[in-house]
């Protein structure tokens, strides 16, 4: 089986090669044999390569590498194609996050003006990858990981229907979290869950036929385990009758989050250009310690992950459990493995809505519980979303679709309609501010 990862330059693609390294030793013909590599930066790719020549050596039928100098060769011949580039670079997200910021409204790569001004950006791109995986590889499976995932997912399905299927390590470990903290084994616990990319609740947790979830979220000791616990607080954990993906801080406590963003020295955006520009240039210079700097770099990058909600809920350090990795790599090898395999598999995915949530548009894209063969990810049925819920899954949809239109007809008033309406950006006279000002940026650069 051949992989292609579009955006091969990236930070967090040693993760994947790393699962798929766990994978290697398995004689079965689903099995990944060669990995191509494709980015716009040359450079950044190539110290990718070198780290992965490092986590490679002694392991035996570990994946081919290769490096593809075009977008067409990268995907000619992919059985699977992953989707991360980040258009734009880490320097985008720097004036994603400061410019709304310097205007008094959250900045966050996918959450509240910085995810639109990041989707209006990278929405373009997306669509021509799209357009070129369905010439030149129309067999193949396009797994997206792309931020901000749910509107990249949505914008790509326009051209390849069911064949492309988001994903996002949110979810599953949040189900992993909690069913550590219910006294679960997290592989054995069925899970209800529903909502969009970054914006979605756990609403059951089952174990041997019994729901977990009312009595963990009646016990304080326990919800004070696990990051989500803390993050929300019991009392309005229990008001809520659900666990809420970590992205839903920013909406619940956003007088606090946007208090802890604004006080920072750095944006989580400034951190990450500079921490990887000096890991890449290290690397560059010495390729032979390139994995052992690209672990040092994961491990510092896995620590200060979320360190607004932190801040604003309190201060606490991350579980030592959860500083793995993104665990997204290990839900998109499960995903390959349950298409390629037709092993029938339960995962959270982002995927068409059908009919799941009945209000929304039967091709938006939903965060939710699928089941997974070789055709694809079917959603399975689940319990409707409460009105709180489903108002605030109606208003961001709503401002995904106006951000793919303003990007991919270059309409100012579907981009102010995008920003204007998004809860968190508190007045369309703001919105006008903020894509004016970012519109300028843009130019300058």
């Amino acid at each position: 089986m051949r992989l292609t990862i579009i955006g091969g330059g990236g930070f967090r693609v040693p993760l994947v090669y790393r699962a798929l390294l766990s994978d290697a030793a398995r004689d079965s013909p689903d099995r990944c044999t060669r990995v191509t590599l494709h980015d716009t930066d040359q450079d950044r790719v190539h110290v990718i390569a070198s780290v992965l020549a490092g986590l490679a050596a002694g392991v035996p039928g570990a994946p081919e590498v290769r490096v593809a100098r075009s977008l067409d060769e990268a995907v000619r011949g992919a059985d699977f194609v992953f989707c991360a580039v980040r258009v734009g670079g880490t320097a985008g997200r720097v004036r994603d996050e400061r410019v709304p910021l310097g205007h008094g409204v959250l900045g966050q790569e996918t959450t509240g003006a910085g995810g639109v001004l990041y989707g209006l950006r990278t929405v373009p791109v997306a669509l021509e990858i799209a357009a070129r995986v369905r010439a030149l590889a129309p067999e193949a499976w396009l797994i997206n990981f792309t931020n901000p995932a749910g509107m990249v997912t949505e914008a790509m399905a326009t051209q390849l229907g069911h064949r492309v299927i988001g994903i996002c390590d949110s979810p599953v470990g949040l189900v992993r979290r909690a069913a550590r903290a219910a006294g679960a084994d997290p592989g054995a616990v069925g899970f209800g869950y529903l909502g969009l990319n970054h914006l979605g609740w756990l609403r059951s947790l089952t174990y041997r036929g019994r729901d977990l979830l009312p009595g963990l979220l009646a016990d304080d000791e326990a919800l004070a385990s696990f990051e989500e616990g803390r993050l929300f607080g019991g009392a309005w954990l229990r008001a809520l009758g659900a666990l809420p993906n970590e992205y839903l801080h920013y909406y619940y406590f956003r007088r606090e989050t946007l208090a802890a963003a604004r006080a920072a020295e750095a944006t989580r955006g400034e951190f990450l250009n500079a921490q990887q520009s000096a890991f890449f240039s290290d690397a560059a210079r010495e390729p032979g310690r390139a994995p052992e700097l690209w672990e040092r770099t994961r491990r510092e990058r896995e620590e200060t992950y979320g360190a607004e909600g932190r801040a604003a809920s309190g201060g606490w350090q991350r579980d030592s459990c959860d500083l793995a990795g993104g665990g997204y790599e290990r839900v998109a090898l499960d995903l390959m493995a349950a298409i390629a395999g037709d092993r029938r598999s339960r995962l959270i995915l982002n995927v068409r809505n059908g009919g799941t949530v009945p209000e929304l548009p039967a091709d938006a894209i939903v965060e939710t519980v699928c089941e997974v063969t070789a055709q694809g990810a079917r959603p399975v049925p689940c319990l409707s979303p409460g009105a709180a819920e489903l108002g605030l899954m109606l208003q961001v949809k709503a401002v995904e679709r106006a951000t793919i239109e303003a990007a991919a007809t270059g309409s100012r008033r579907a981009a102010l309609r995008a920003l204007a309406l998004h809860p968190l950006v508190d007045s369309p006279a703001v919105a006008t501010r903020i894509l004016a000002e970012h519109a300028g940026d843009t130019a300058a650069g």
